[in-house]
């Protein structure tokens, strides 16, 4: 959450957190917010998921493939998106990873140990452009077969160029 102050300094109260008991002992601290929050927050953003368990097969760990048509978004006409987050688990007895693509070339790859889970919060978000089409695709070795669940975290935002 954000604090609004106004240009003589006083802040907006129903922005602000109070610690104690006694309002006039109260202690009062500014909560920030991030970029995302606030798009979020106002109507800027929409959250958009990438979801789901989903069983597979392994092809060769050099035989990265669609998963599921459901991992899949197209970013619509005047809007960008930016991928947050990833959080995926593994319940093969395998290595395998999942890779992230923009209009079919992958732009990120995250492995998964075997009977493990990761929770990637991306530090480099990049804008794609609307018309994009991400998909998160798998590969894992020959024969290997498990279960993957799944868990992406986009932000669609409004308006035109990402600038």
């Amino acid at each position: 959450m954000i604090v609004r102050l106004t240009t003589d300094g006083k802040v907006y109260r129903d922005h602000m957190q109070t610690v104690g008991h006694d309002p006039i002992d109260a202690v009062q601290y500014v909560v920030s917010e991030t970029r995302h929050q606030r798009l979020f927050r106002l109507g800027g953003a929409t959250p958009r998921l990438l979801q789901g368990v989903f069983p597979f097969v392994g092809r060769g760990l050099f035989d990265l493939g669609p998963l599921n048509e459901s991992l899949s978004y197209v970013v619509p006409p005047r809007a960008w998106a930016e991928v947050l987050y990833c959080r995926a688990g593994n319940h093969s007895d395998d290595l395998l990873y999942l890779a992230l693509t923009a209009d079919g070339l992958p732009i990120r790859y995250l492995p998964v140990g075997p009977k493990s889970d990761i929770h990637v919060t991306l530090a480099i978000v990049e804008a794609h452009p609307a018309g994009t089409r991400l998909e998160i695709a798998l590969a894992a070795p020959r024969g290997v077969a498990g279960s993957v669940i799944i868990d992406f975290g986009l932000a669609e935002i409004a308006g035109g160029d990402p600038k």
